[in-house]
């Protein structure tokens, strides 16, 4: 097999969104992906809820945790091909100078952790954004990105993330 690529998923507060993109690219793409997620202003802990719905749904959550970028900015960090964001505030930010010149892709959707009401309608905000992501990631791994040109890529992964649910930014 080849290298894997190496993505890394940004969101702000990298707690929710971030974190189930991370574990479904790892879960999913059986070796092609090696996923990392970040935050510019991470919060410091994985959301409850975000552990709880990647648990039920099979994934390992014990190795997840909130993390800032900049330990991926560095020359010794890992050389990503890939840089997604999945919330508005991350894809607006000025990002840290990655090593290398990584492709960059848009994937916005809305925050669950934002949402309100009761404990079922945030679980159930958790639900919509895992499907949505899960939309996006199962989009990616369909490709041979492996062989892509990067052009070709990157217009790809645009097309991926306008797919419903998207934030206008996406």
């Amino acid at each position: 097999m080849a290298t894997p690529m190496n993505v890394l998923v940004l969101c702000t507060g990298n707690s929710a969104r971030s974190l189930l993109a991370e574990a479904l690219l790892n879960d999913r793409s059986s070796g092609r992906i090696r996923a990392w997620s970040a935050g510019s202003r991470p919060r410091g802990e994985p959301h409850p809820l975000a552990l709880d719905l990647l648990a039920e749904r099979g994934h390992a959550t014990s190795h997840l945790r909130s993390k800032s970028w900049i330990e991926f900015a560095s020359a010794d960090g890992p050389r990503m091909q890939l840089v997604i964001t999945v919330c508005d505030s991350a894809a607006g930010e000025s990002c840290p100078l990655w090593p290398g010149t990584p492709l960059k892709a848009h994937w916005g959707i809305p925050d669950p952790a934002a949402a309100s009401g009761s404990d079922a309608e945030r679980r159930a905000a958790f639900v919509v954004a895992y499907d949505q992501l899960a939309a996006r990631v199962d989009a990616l791994l369909a490709l041979p990105f492996e062989t892509l040109e990067d052009a070709v890529l990157a217009r790809e992964l645009k097309r991926i993330g306008a797919f419903p649910g998207a934030t206008s930014l996406a």
